[in-house]
């Protein structure tokens, strides 16, 4: 394979880190990203919203099932997004820098998900185990009895005697 998916999943709050990191270097000449990699944030959607006469555009993430955000800063200095609706777009646009839908490349999106099918599964088995330890129950630690418990136990014995 000639050239190896090297995408990570994060967290939200790396996420929302990595944005406020971008926000903050906006203005700068050479901003220089704390976070520099390829990274997939699966569960989330990002939106967009201009106000303040659409001069600052402000940008948000939203819970949305079945969606995942890309996040490029190989380059150290900008932070490319996308959202996609499958995890495999999201991997070929990191990996090849087009989108599905794109015809002006040498290889098609079907040809590049062929390849790197083992790629993606393992990301796809990644997402699954991150969903079952959120999934799994916790277990309830048990309250200290308050004063209010022990009096209502105390008068539940009286009036059943």
């Amino acid at each position: 394979m000639k050239n190896p998916i090297r995408a990570t999943i994060i967290t939200v709050d790396q996420a929302r880190a990595m944005l406020k990191d971008q926000r903050e270097q906006r203005d700068e000449r050479f901003p220089q990203l704390a976070v520099s990699g390829q990274y997939i944030l699966p569960d989330y959607r990002l939106t967009r919203k201009r106000e303040a006469f659409k001069i600052r555009r402000h940008t948000f993430l939203k819970k949305h099932f079945r969606s995942y955000v890309a996040f490029d800063s190989d380059n150290g200095q900008t932070l490319w997004i996308h959202n996609f609706a499958s995890l495999s777009e999201a991997c070929f646009w990191l990996n090849t820098g087009l989108k599905p839908g794109d015809t002006d490349s040498t290889t098609s999106y079907v040809d590049w998900r062929q390849e790197h099918t083992t790629e993606i599964d393992t990301l796809k088995d990644q997402l699954r185990i991150l969903h079952h330890e959120k999934k799994k129950p916790v277990t309830p630690t048990p309250k200290p009895a308050s004063v209010t418990d022990v009096k209502r136990v105390n008068k539940v014995k009286h009036i059943k005697k």
